[in-house]
């Protein structure tokens, strides 16, 4: 049985090194001011996320937080390029019953969502639509993991999970989506846009 954490997987790109952007890094110093229980890794190859990723399954945590950078067809780590097809292959037999949650920008959309949620018991997959700054990110999921933990900290529901999500996309004006299994068609889409002013 998976247990309410967050698991934080974290890969910059060498000049994000240099700047010290770790936004997995201080959103996992957040999460334990918050008294949420977190363990982050930051890794720079494919290699690396596959043995990561074996620590993830072992561990039981429920939230699975990826933070790196991406593109519509891949994510991509320090020194290598992944596939979503890749992805789905190292990612989905450690998915069943989990969430996954993504900070990285044009990765989260609906090629992801499948392979990720198709061969798996995946109950969603989450993350912002558009690129979004550094600053924005830690403070949007930093809020969102706030938010979500203090209405239930055994468990995310779908409902609390779709009303938090659009509030903090208003704040935070970071456009959404958020995909889960649809008995119908297979993936179910829903999208949070950032209202303007």
């Amino acid at each position: 049985m998976t247990q309410p954490n967050v698991f934080i997987i974290e890969s910059l790109d060498f000049e994000d090194e240099k700047e010290d952007l770790y936004e997995g890094k201080v959103l996992s110093k957040i999460l334990a001011l918050n008294d949420i229980e977190s363990e982050y890794y930051y890794i720079r190859t494919k290699a690396e996320l596959e043995a990561v990723v074996d620590i993830f399954y072992k561990s039981e945590f429920r939230y699975l937080h990826i933070s790196c950078h991406g593109s519509k067809n891949s994510m991509e780590t320090t020194l290598d390029s992944i596939s979503f097809d890749e992805l789905g292959d190292i990612l989905s037999p450690c998915l069943d019953d989990r969430r996954v949650f993504v900070s990285a920008c044009e990765m989260v959309n609906r090629n992801l969502a499948k392979s990720l949620i198709d061969d798996s018991k995946c109950y969603s997959v989450i993350g912002p639509s558009e690129p979004v700054a550094f600053s924005d990110a830690t403070i949007f999921w930093s809020s969102f993991y706030h938010l979500m933990f203090d209405k239930n900290d055994k468990a995310m529901q779908r409902a609390e999970i779709k009303q938090i999500l659009s509030k903090v996309a208003d704040l935070f004006m970071v456009p959404v989506n958020y995909y889960s299994k649809s008995k119908s068609d297979g993936i179910r889409e829903v999208k949070y846009a950032a209202k303007r002013t």
